[in-house]
């Protein structure tokens, strides 16, 4: 029986196309960002200097953010200096964020991400899932694996770094079926954009985008929200808290994602030659766990254990003063940055230490500078009181006068948002705005801000809405068309989950802010 597939999209005229829109949104944001300025200075009079100064930033940071006319953590540096000399604040109260215990959760984080990736960690587990019998042969379970997988690393990893080490494995099998397709192997990779190898590379991007919402430390649009949450009310949502809500959420996503990514992109064939036995032989390559691996992986169960520790006292209502007191004292950035040290100590051979710091300072600074930035924003709206004044005329324009209404708003806002910027910069310019919204009408700002940050971490139609999408999308293997389409489907599936899981799940148990 002969398989035919739709004639390829030429990938050149998409890269061509989408290089084109880049340049004229950049361009949009260089002439648009000084009247942007000016009008927020000096046209709402009746505003205090720094509440105007505070607007001005906000603008110009959001305009830079959505056009990306520079990179997002240039944008954001310059707006935390914009703060200042436009004296939106002094200083040490601007700069203060960057002392927050989430700065260094998010560089402790990276630093044992990275030396899980530089000891082949993450590459180890995606093979060992892959070769299990009978996965590797179908094209349906194939690509079913390599989604669990990718959600599986990206609470281990960031999203960007899941995908980008499953795409050349990916890559491996999309060229087997396309050669089973045609019957003929070739170096155009126009030929491989089949129906399969859509579903596998989105498989792969949606995976690690849903399991980077798992934890408040597993995504940084996460760690961005919640310390905006905890800057703006003083209030840090616990880690378990934040795991009820997110588990069954993440755990029906995944479900969503999938049949979404087969709904719209059904595979040619059902069967992969050798499919298993090659990802088998490529495991049994790795050889045994080495000492570092090993290593690694102890200081990382190690880590999650105490950052559990403080909910597993409360939970069993344990009372012996010295392991309540040590509870007391375990905060998740200075437990993880202790740990993810004790690499640069302990050696995984003679004289060398399991990570060394030329390794670890290939972590992504950028972000680390966005999360300070982020924080810093969240932090100066309350202070100079823009919050509340954003608040306040945003319910009188929207009449947005219940906590169903103002989630909805903040996860459409959100994933739009998302779908032409970092989900980071999402959840940097939503979740400032809906919490005064939420204290202007009178409810609680925890289930509307989680909704605001599950929404901005949504968006999946465009190369440019996340790191992954753009991975797998520069791959070759996903015509811009299939990824709209098949986003725009997930997006609409996703809006009522996070709906129900946030405002359902939420309410039930009982996520308010402390009396």
């Amino acid at each position: 029986m002969s398989i035919t597939t739709a004639p390829a999209i030429s990938q050149i005229e998409e890269a061509e196309s989408a290089n084109r829109f880049d340049e004229i949104r950049a361009k949009f944001g260089l002439f648009a960002v000084l009247p942007l300025i000016a009008a927020a200075l000096f046209l709402p009079q009746s505003l205090p200097w720094d509440q105007r100064a505070m607007l001005a930033t906000l603008g110009f940071v959001v305009l830079f953010w959505i056009t990306e006319t520079i990179p997002i953590p240039a944008t954001a540096l310059i707006g935390i200096a914009m703060l200042v000399l436009l004296g939106a604040g002094s200083p040490s109260e601007v700069y203060g964020a960057f002392g927050s215990p989430t700065v260094f959760l998010v560089i402790g984080a990276f630093i044992l991400a990275r030396a899980m990736t530089v000891h082949g960690l993450d590459r180890r587990f995606a093979l060992r899932v892959l070769s299990l019998p009978r996965v590797g042969d179908s094209t349906y379970l194939t690509a079913l694996a390599f989604m669990i997988v990718a959600i599986a690393l990206s609470m281990l990893v960031s999203a960007s770094a899941t995908a980008a080490m499953l795409l050349p494995i990916g890559i491996g099998v999309v060229r087997t079926v396309g050669d089973l397709i045609h019957g003929d192997s070739s170096t155009d990779k126009r030929k491989y954009q089949t129906r399969f190898s859509c579903m596998l590379m989105l498989a792969i991007s949606y995976g690690a985008g849903v399991g980077s919402v798992l934890t408040p430390v597993t995504g940084i649009a996460n760690v961005i929200g919640r310390g905006t949450v905890e800057q703006m009310t003083g209030y840090q949502i616990p880690l378990m808290d934040w795991l009820t809500i997110s588990a069954p959420y993440v755990a029906c996503l995944g479900v969503v994602m999938f049949a979404a990514i087969v709904l719209m992109n059904r595979p040619e064939t059902r069967h992969i030659p050798n499919g298993s036995e090659s990802f088998r032989t490529d495991y049994l390559a790795l050889g045994p766990m080495k000492r570092a691996e090993k290593i690694v992986t102890a200081i990382f169960s190690i880590t999650v254990f105490l950052w559990v520790a403080p909910a597993l006292v409360t939970t069993f209502n344990i009372s012996n003063v010295v392991l309540v007191t040590i509870a007391d004292h375990l905060n998740e950035g200075s437990v993880v940055v202790f740990m993810a040290s004790t690499l640069f100590l302990i050696p995984a051979a003679k004289k060398t230490p399991t990570l060394e710091w030329r390794e670890a300072a290939k972590i992504d600074w950028g972000t680390v500078i966005l999360v300070g930035v982020g924080l810093t924003i969240g932090a100066m709206m309350k202070q100079t009181g823009l919050a509340e004044t954003i608040g306040d005329a945003v319910a009188q324009i929207t009449g947005v006068n219940s906590v169903f209404l103002l989630c909805f708003v903040a996860v459409v806002l959100g994933m739009l948002i998302s779908e032409t910027t970092s989900n980071t910069a999402s959840v940097g310019i939503i979740v400032p705005i809906i919490i005064p919204i939420s204290m202007a009408i009178g409810v609680d700002p925890l289930i509307p801000a989680m909704a605001a940050i599950f929404g901005g971490n949504a968006g999946a139609m465009l190369p440019v809405s996340t790191p992954p999408n753009a991975i797998v999308y520069g791959s070759g293997y996903v015509p811009m068309l299939r990824m709209i389409r098949t986003g725009v489907v997930a997006d609409l599936l996703t809006i009522p989950l996070i709906l129900l899981a946030v405002i359902g799940i939420g309410t039930f148990m009982g996520l308010y802010l402390p009396a």
